[in-house]
């Protein structure tokens, strides 16, 4: 099961609601398009930027297609390095794995990297109902967690708060949970992060336990990567004396020379940067040199299930750089809560539903996971914005044709299905078509004499001609025009 949030509306009611936001509007408006022109500007110093996405996609695609040779590689290097690695086939056994190493430390907070994979799992509330706070540690997540808000971008979860906004949430909530904001905050960048810091400050001097994802992971090696832009994940991943890591499958590359290509591209794709100023990387156990008790969760959680789908499976190249949200235009407008999910966006238009576990979810999940691959133009700009060269449009496109055909055997179809069967009864007939087109000829005739188009249509139609005008009908179909002009069509024009 994924972690789409229990509740939210179907995208099209989500959206419609978003889009009466003017100050989320604004909001996404403005960092999409500072981060759009940061990313042009360093992708474009790149003179085979192309040769780079296909180098990118070639690494990811080498480790999905031999996944199960990697992961056993993968543990058997960090074994020897002395992490203790679990298998977790969904969240509930993830969640309950971090559980028990908490519990067996008699840890009741634990401070976070910045993690999606978390986040799909819903690890902060499952560590929240058995007495374990979780402390997010990142800038955004922070504001996310003391706001208690949803995370709405996958590399800037609060990216629909302005700076108004977020010193209002530091101000009335730090002190409830820890070190409280300065009397005379301002909403200044820096007065900000300063305020954050020294909050955040306390609680890693007093963790004992950390929780961490990973960009990569080396099978060759037992390396985990985790790039970031802060420093507060490098804190999580050196002060605390156990660390838990949890890593989805596809994170796994083969080998330490192929993350070359895939740290080149991240940071330029993601924030707009040459490099991350934080690349930390740690393989098992350093005797006296950070956490000494190393845990690795290799979680599936729906993604063998994605592995399986031929068209599908290029989504787990993903590496969560958020570059197809800057330059979706659908994004832009809607922000990343309609998509009701921690993966927004594009790719979360077609991870949500690759990863679902049909058996597992429920009518009113079924029908937002439904409604995710027609949230989109196919424009095609987030293809092209792709660094890993995930074709997401064909991936919606092959995702509509699953969400019809789960629904062909519905006893009331839907109002689609209904016209595209009624065209396809017209059309598979001359002599049929010929009629109907004689009896729309006289509809425009008729109608002709009042008006110049149909107007709005009742029922499932009034959603199309609520935006656009509909002409009326020809009064002279093209065949009476061909058969007035140069005679008869033959016997099977359908007189």
């Amino acid at each position: 099961m994924t972690g789409t949030f229990v509740g939210m509306p179907a995208f099209p009611s989500a959206a419609r609601e978003a889009l009466g936001d003017t100050q989320l509007r604004h909001n996404l408006a403005h960092a999409t398009a500072t981060i759009r022109a940061k990313r042009l500007q360093v992708v474009e110093e790149v003179e085979n930027w192309e040769e780079l996405r296909l180098a990118g996609a070639a690494v990811k695609d080498r480790a999905l297609r031999g996944l199960d040779e990697q992961l056993v590689q993968l543990e058997e290097a960090l074994v020897a390095r002395g992490a203790t690695v679990h298998w977790a086939r969904d969240a509930a056994e993830a969640n309950q794995i971090v559980i028990d190493v908490a519990r067996a430390h008699a840890v009741d907070e634990i401070v976070k990297v910045k993690s999606m994979v978390t986040q799909e799992i819903g690890l902060n509330e499952a560590l929240e109902a058995v007495g374990i706070a979780a402390w997010e540690t990142d800038l955004a997540e922070l504001i996310v967690q003391l706001g208690g808000d949803l995370p709405s971008h996958i590399l800037v979860p609060a990216i629909h708060r302005n700076r108004a906004e977020i010193r209002e949430i530091f101000a009335r909530r730090m002190g409830e949970v820890g070190h409280p904001a300065p009397t005379d905050l301002t909403d200044e960048p820096a007065v900000l992060a300063s305020a954050a810091r020294v909050h955040l400050r306390e609680k890693f001097l007093r963790a004992t336990m950390a929780v961490s994802g990973a960009n990569f992971a080396v099978a060759e090696t037992g390396t985990l990567v985790v790039v970031e832009s802060e420093g507060n994940g490098r804190m999580c991943l050196t002060l605390p004396e156990v660390l838990v890591s949890i890593v989805g499958i596809e994170k796994v590359v083969p080998t330490w020379a192929e993350l070359d290509p895939l740290l080149r591209l991240l940071p330029r794709s993601s924030t707009g940067e040459r490099m991350n100023p934080y690349t930390s990387m740690w393989t098992g156990v350093t005797p006296g040199d950070g956490p000494q008790e190393v845990h690795v969760v290799l979680l599936d959680n729906g993604r063998t299930r994605a592995l399986a789908d031929d068209v599908g499976r290029q989504a787990l190249r993903c590496i969560r750089c958020s570059a197809c949200l800057n330059v979706c235009p659908v994004y832009e407008r809607v922000g990343g809560h309609a998509y009701g999910s921690v993966y927004p966006g594009p790719i979360g238009a077609i991870l949500n539903p690759l990863l679902a576990d049909d058996t597992a979810v429920g009518d009113p999940q079924r029908r937002q996971l439904d409604s995710l691959p027609y949230a989109s133009t196919l424009c095609g700009a987030c293809f092209e914005a792709c660094p890993v060269r995930i074709d997401i449009p064909e991936v919606l496109v092959h995702l509509r044709s699953r969400v019809v055909d789960g629904h062909r055997e519905d006893r009331l179809p839907k109002p689609e299905a209904v016209a595209f069967r009624s065209a396809g009864w017209a059309f598979a007939d001359g002599r049929r078509l010929g009629r109907l087109e004689r009896l729309s000829g006289l509809a425009g005739r008729v109608l002709g004499r009042r008006r110049t188009t149909l107007g709005r249509l009742p029922g499932p139609g009034a959603g199309w001609t609520d935006a656009r005008d509909l002409p009326l009908p020809p009064r002279e179909s093209f065949r009476a025009w061909w058969r007035r002009t140069n005679g008869t069509l033959g016997e099977e024009d359908g007189r």
